[in-house]
């Protein structure tokens, strides 16, 4: 049974007078051009009272200190950077030396105090002195404190940079069972895992629906293919079957339909399946295979693997004029397109000469760059709800596991998802698992 944590979100004017104002101090623009990076500094936990830091405390500390590495914008600081050490004697704006963090460079710094199961965390900017977030929670225990942390660096995310997709998401991927694969959900730290699917045979392929309410998959067993649909109120699958021999790569539309890759012609063709799952007619129809459709948030855009000039290239279906154009026009073998949520950003993985890497494609720009680099072979790339986090799947560290970085190529960082090979990662709104 999951611990009920109250999460008081005062935004601790408590009893300071400290003023919110982080739209007028300092802002971070993740999507521009230029990344610069801001340092933040996480002052060892306070007890009450001058008592020491309850271990709460001290491991809420510890949590934060790891979600703010996932954020290639910010750079964790040490202590020891500090001259003179810790500049504080309490957690509030008056009880801190700012001169010593200024003299060190150091932009952000984050105090944090505890007695019994309540924590207080506020993060000031040092130049400004002014409180740019506070956040008070009761009633936590070992069992909720991480869910805490990342609650927490979603909200200062927000703040600084206006999204929060990182933190606010799940991930959902394929891992092997037994002899076959099953799909499995995790936040985007890992956290929460848990298998979803029990249906046997290989599982593989999940999207999400916009709402994070279902996914979509493709089974394969002895059965053939099928279409598998997981609902996440009633945590039942349920599998259908079509004509043909192939149902792969199914991906919800913005507005809850599903296309897949059917071979209802003797070859694999992109459908979009009405609401009693019959198949209309194909989308950007070809003579040969048309497979992995990916949209963006309009749903007037779609991306897709076809093999119309000979080997696998990436390519765009205008839907309101029906247009194809060529996306890849590099490399022999392009697959898996992801398309960002605004629609100017395609990733994808390629084959080379050293395994297959992540690549990105500005479609407004028409400019193209590698943002993964191995080793082993990275594939299965899926953007974040926000834009700007890639997952995929890398056999970088023996076995294949799913790893994230961003659209600018950061390195990459190890999503945990427990034993096992884990593949095939799709982002989705946290919001479905709560």
């Amino acid at each position: 049974m999951k611990t009920k944590i109250w999460i008081l979100t005062l935004l601790l004017v408590l009893a300071t007078g400290e003023s919110v104002r982080a739209a007028e101090t300092l802002s971070v623009d993740i999507f521009g051009p230029g990344q610069s990076r801001v340092n933040i500094l996480v002052l060892p936990a306070r007890g009450a009272g001058g008592q020491p830091a309850t271990n709460l405390a001290r491991n809420f500390g510890e949590y934060v200190n790891g979600d703010l590495g996932f954020l290639p914008f910010l750079r964790v600081a040490y202590l020891s950077e500090v001259l003179g050490g810790d500049p504080s004697k309490g957690v509030k704006a008056e009880d801190i030396d700012f001169k010593p963090l200024q003299l060190s460079r150091i932009d952000l710094v984050m105090t944090i105090s505890g007695a019994g199961q309540d924590i207080e965390a506020r993060v000031y900017e040092t130049f400004t002195r002014k409180l740019l977030v506070g956040k008070a929670y009761s009633q936590v225990d070992q069992s909720g404190v991480a869910h805490v942390a990342d609650r927490f660096c979603a909200q200062l995310m927000r703040v600084l940079t206006g999204k929060s997709g990182f933190f606010d998401s799940t991930l959902a991927f394929s891992k092997k069972v037994g002899g076959g694969k099953e799909l499995f959900t995790a936040s985007a730290l890992g956290r929460g895992l848990q298998q979803v699917t029990h249906d046997g045979g290989f599982n593989v392929s999940p999207s999400w629906s916009k709402d994070g309410g279902k996914l979509a998959y493709t089974n394969i067993s002895d059965l053939g293919h099928r279409l598998g649909i997981w609902d996440r109120g009633s945590r039942v699958s349920r599998l259908r079957r079509f004509p043909g021999n192939i149902a792969i790569s199914p991906t919800f539309t913005p507005d809850g339909q599903i296309a897949i890759s059917l071979s209802l012609n003797g070859h694999p063709d992109i459908y979009l399946l009405d609401a009693d799952f019959r198949p209309g007619k194909a989308l950007a129809p070809s003579w040969a295979i048309g497979v992995s459709p990916s949209f963006d948030l309009s749903g007037r855009k779609m991306v897709f693997c076809s093999g119309r000039l000979g080997g696998p290239q990436i390519f765009l279906l205008n839907r309101d004029t029906g247009a194809v154009d060529r996306v890849t026009y590099d490399g022999t073998y392009n697959t898996r397109p992801s398309l960002s949520p605004d629609g100017r950003f395609v990733v994808f993985a390629r084959m080379t000469g050293d395994g297959h890497r992540i690549f990105i494609r500005d479609l407004v720009a028409n400019q193209e760059r590698q943002i993964s680099f191995g080793p082993g072979s990275d594939e299965d790339p899926s953007f974040d709800p926000d834009g700007y986090f890639v997952s995929f799947a890398s056999s970088r560290g023996g076995g294949t596991k799913i790893y994230v970085t961003t659209r600018y190529g950061d390195p990459a960082r190890l999503i945990p998802t427990g034993p096992g090979d884990a593949m095939a990662p799709a982002w989705g709104v946290a919001t479905a698992l709560n």
